[in-house]
């Protein structure tokens, strides 16, 4: 459905300001992607690293790393709807609302016994 829907977008948007500036949209959104995905990813990451460093679970840190992968690879398919969720999910301050739908989600999960959480301490 969401091809659809971004196809559709694509052609109605093309008709009315051309074909060649949707490429060029396309280019642009892609290029920004990479960017911050770069950059958003190594905050991450860095983030991982400082959590573990004090031995503490980095989750949040490692749904935020999720959400900045899938943005990417979000704005990096052409289309808008696209593009729109993909950078929503690369602005630190919008992930964070993600990342609270998705431990909410979680916990339901778990809390209903969908899931199953274990904890392995003493690793060899």
């Amino acid at each position: 459905m969401v091809p659809i829907i971004e196809l559709y977008l694509l052609i109605k948007i093309g008709g009315v300001i051309g074909a060649l500036d949707i490429v060029l949209i396309i280019l642009i959104t892609a290029s920004l992607g990479a960017y911050l995905a770069k950059s958003q990813g190594f905050r991450v990451l860095r983030e991982i690293q400082e959590a573990t460093s004090r031995r503490y679970m980095s989750g949040n840190e490692l749904l935020h790393g999720f959400f900045v992968l899938a943005g990417s690879f979000a704005l990096l398919t052409p289309g808008f709807l696209s593009d729109i969720i993909g950078l929503s999910m690369l602005i630190p301050q919008i992930r964070e609302i993600y990342v609270k739908m998705a431990k909410g989600f979680i916990r339901k999960k778990i809390q209903n016994g969908q899931w199953q959480m274990k904890m392995y301490t003493n690793f060899r």
